[in-house]
């Protein structure tokens, strides 16, 4: 069996927009200096807190939790709007259709967003027969530590030798190459192909549609 634990944020949904907004607002309420559109697609991926922390240059501690919990508060907010989006990059639907009908490969889903931004893409993208397994923000460390992977091939039954991470940041091929599984980069995402490859991607897609043959190798 293989095991295909795709991230979130930039590699299966393109809210790298929403994200911005709702960072710059939390930003703008508290004061603080406005990030930049670069800034923030530079941390999409982490853990929320270690991503504020990191973009605001506040250590971690009670004004970031702080920060923290307005940003959630924001993002609720938000995401009850009516033209609120999440979209799916192009062909990811169907990628994701064909790898649910193959016997010998389980999904999966490894993310910085919280468990109740899991539910809702996987809500909104009719996703959740297909995955398996999921860890998030709310279960483990945040990426490029292991845990989310080792879990999930845990909780599968899945060696972590024929298990590929598919993601769009340099924290993402970390991960991967951390836990001992194979990494797959996106070019589509929030972190340039170079980066990408410098930090361990085994290959670059250019296409939702190459990792099949990946796959299949």
């Amino acid at each position: 069996m293989k095991l295909v634990l795709f991230d979130c944020d930039g590699t299966l949904v393109n809210s790298g927009g929403v994200i911005h907004r709702c960072m710059a607002e939390t930003f703008a309420n508290a004061g603080l200096r406005l990030p930049e559109l670069n800034e923030t697609q530079e941390i999409i991926g982490l853990t929320l807190n270690l991503a504020i922390s990191q973009i605001s240059g506040i250590p971690m501690g009670a004004e970031v939790e702080y920060l923290t919990e307005q940003y959630k508060l924001q993002f609720r907010k938000i995401r009850l709007e009516a033209d609120f989006d999440e979209p799916l990059y192009d062909g990811i639907a169907e990628l994701i259709d064909g790898l649910a009908q193959q016997d010998d490969i389980l999904l999966g889903l490894v993310t910085g967003k919280s468990r109740r931004g899991v539910i809702s893409v996987m809500e909104r993208h009719s996703f959740e027969p297909h995955f398996l397994v999921s860890r998030c923000a709310d279960d483990c460390p945040s990426k490029p530590h292991p845990a989310m992977v080792l879990e999930c091939c845990h909780e599968t039954g899945c060696d972590v030798s024929q298990t590929f991470v598919i993601g769009d940041t340099t924290y993402d091929m970390m991960m991967a190459g951390s836990a001992g599984a194979t990494a797959i980069g996106v070019n589509w995402g929030y972190h340039k192909p170079e980066r990408l490859s410098e930090a361990g991607a085994a290959a670059i897609l250019q296409h939702p549609s190459d990792l099949l043959a990946q796959l299949a190798r």
